[in-house]
């Protein structure tokens, strides 16, 4: 048995957790009923299961192949599963009807999104770049620009990149070097060299929209001076169909540790025809239009393989025989107890099933939250949404892919001695999940950019809201004796979480290397409290069905899990702020010289 898609506890957080129902008349959820969204999500399940599942160790094996005609061939498999994607219209979910899309909201794409990654990281990363790109033309491109490619980036003919990491320069953009010269005819030619570009060159698709950072001639120093621009793989021509092959050329592609069935390129640009993309020297703004959803996904990935992993470990533990149980034999007539029966074995296996389930509903809540910034026709209701979605983005980012990362090396140590082979999946999960924590951003950038810019904007505006909900729920559950446990413990969490900002507030602005010092242990604290709330939210919710007499385990099971999650998984929160505030002298201590 492989991948089995978490389509009941996806219905459960869209139908009872976040009520999806209670926004029918807003655009785009009108098309989305339980039952339209529940035959969406089965399948979606039955695409991931049977059709990219089955890929994923053929990927991994296989790997892409470059050619010394710049071209690259996808592994076996690959090529037909992407037809079928697109025949199946996925790429078309959420995106913009104007432009060909179902326009349905962004978190029963996010459901899709979660399983295809699950089944097959590589492979979802081809189409899943390209929301990014088609988000960035969508927000600052020309209507010609939009019409021409938006219909087919929805319609996953043509597929995007983001073209922004160089050899010599990575997070510090202001160092790049690619340049664009700009040509009479209001065409740019664009050289330079482009590294680590996921998907930058494959055999799916017709075409491939590169998004490329690039500074103008004469253009000033510094990220002050970066333009985006549009390099297509092939040109289009009068009729919109690729036409002349662009002078864009994948050198080779990279030897990696994971994610071996997503080609991941040197894109060599030797004055490539592109277009300028929004404003000359604001590119750094379109740039994070992409990112934001890149970083999104990426906290995804995390979520994902975590689950994927855990179903395996799962599996595992129930068959594997060895050892007996500390309290007396659970299975008499075999030679030894299955592993599951061994305390240490379930730690691991709930320590995974409390951050995938929570992370799940994390992620499903901050996605239902983009689909409001956008669609809410309250303008209040639009700037809170739009306030988490800045504040939240690199918690999403940072925290669900450290914890991710630790769920699949616990789910390699449940495997024991065979996990550390590649005749099970648990290696897979590991190597293709380490990636999540460094693209996109370092997870140490995220908590920076967490403590450095998130928090203050708009005088703290976004963390009073956050604080202010957590409040509210507090306050309105109170005397709800079943959640007892529950609210005190999102109570203890949330005091520490405000006990930590005020401690940055007092600390970050006199010395930032304190703020610096304590970003990452900030984060994972905010991480937590998030999980506690969505752990309450969830625990309300399955307490509600219990009640009401459903004899579905599922609600059972999901107080059992939320428990675990309150008694030995929550109480990381005291030992982060307990860190964080011995700020940075520990750290800066040693000379350099020393290490």
């Amino acid at each position: 048995m492989s991948y089995q898609p978490p389509i009941r506890d996806q219905l459960f957080l869209l139908r009872d957790v976040l009520e999806l129902e209670r926004y029918a008349a807003l655009p785009g959820f009108a098309d989305a009923s339980l039952d339209v969204v529940e035959q969406i999500l089965e399948e979606a399940g039955r695409f991931a299961a049977e059709v990219l599942a089955p890929l994923n160790r053929v990927g991994d094996r296989q790997g892409c192949r470059w050619s010394p005609d710049n071209s690259v061939a996808t592994p076996d498999g690959f090529k037909a599963a992407y037809g079928q994607l697109v025949a199946g219209g996925w790429p078309a979910l959420s995106a913009d009807p104007a432009y060909g899309g179902q326009g349905l909201p962004a978190v029963v794409n996010m459901a899709f999104q979660e399983m295809s990654s699950a089944a097959n990281m590589a492979f979802s990363m081809y189409p899943g770049l390209s929301h990014g790109a088609y988000a960035a033309i969508r927000a600052g491109g020309s209507p010609e620009q939009k019409d021409l490619y938006l219909p087919n980036m929805a319609a996953g003919r043509w597929t995007g990149t983001m073209n922004l990491t160089e050899p010599q320069c990575g997070t510090d953009l202001g160092l790049l070097r690619t340049r664009a010269v700009p040509q009479a005819d209001g065409t740019y030619r664009i050289s330079g060299q482009k590294i680590w570009i996921s998907a930058g060159e494959h055999d799916l698709v017709e075409n491939i929209v590169h998004l490329v950072l690039a500074r103008i001639e004469g253009a000033p120093e510094g990220v002050r001076g970066i333009s985006l621009f549009i390099v297509p793989k092939f040109i289009p021509d009068a009729a919109g169909a690729p036409g002349v092959r662009n002078s864009v050329k994948c050198l080779g592609l990279e030897e990696k540790m994971g994610i071996h069935g997503n080609a991941t390129c040197v894109i060599g640009h030797e004055e490539s025809t592109g277009w300028l993309l929004g404003e000359a020297n604001q590119g750094l703004r379109l740039m994070f239009v992409m990112m934001n959803e890149a970083r999104l996904g990426v906290g995804l990935q995390g979520v994902a393989q975590a689950d994927a992993a855990y179903q395996a470990a799962a599996r595992f533990a129930k068959e594997r025989l060895q050892g007996r149980s500390l309290s007396g034999p659970q299975n008499p007539d075999g030679p030894a107890d299955p592993i599951i029966v061994h305390p240490d074995v379930r730690r691991m296996l709930l320590d995974a099933r409390a951050i995938v389930e929570g992370g799940r509903a994390f992620m499903f809540w901050t996605a239902l939250h983009g689909d409001l910034a956008h669609a809410s026709p309250d303008e209040a209701v639009r700037t809170k949404a739009a306030d988490y979605m800045a504040l939240l983005t690199p918690v999403v980012k940072g925290f669900l892919t450290d914890r991710g990362f630790k769920v699949c090396s616990d789910a390699l140590q449940v495997h024991g001695g065979a996990g550390f082979t590649e005749g099970f999946p648990a290696s897979q999960h590991l190597r293709d999940c380490r990636i999540a924590l460094i693209y996109e951003g370092t997870n140490g950038v995220q908590a920076l950019d967490l403590v450095g810019r998130k928090l203050p904007a708009q005088g703290g505006r976004a963390m009073g809201a956050f604080l202010a909900e957590l409040d509210g729920f507090l306050a309105a559950e109170k005397a709800n004796v079943e959640l007892a446990p529950f609210v005190q413990g999102l109570a203890g969490a949330r005091a520490q979480l405000q006990e930590a900002t005020f401690w940055l507030m007092q600390h970050g602005l006199a010395n930032p290397e304190d703020a610096g010092a304590a970003s990452t242990d900030y984060l994972h604290l905010f991480g937590l409290t998030a999980l506690a709330y969505m752990w309450a939210l969830m625990a309300r919710a399955a307490q509600g069905r219990v009640a009401a007499g459903d004899p579905d385990p599922l609600y059972a099971n999901k107080l059992i899990v939320g428990r675990y999650f309150l008694e030995r998984v929550l109480p990381d929160t005291g030992a982060h702020l307990a860190k964080l505030k011995t700020g940075a002298a520990p750290l800066m201590a040693l000379p350099a010289e020393a290490f």
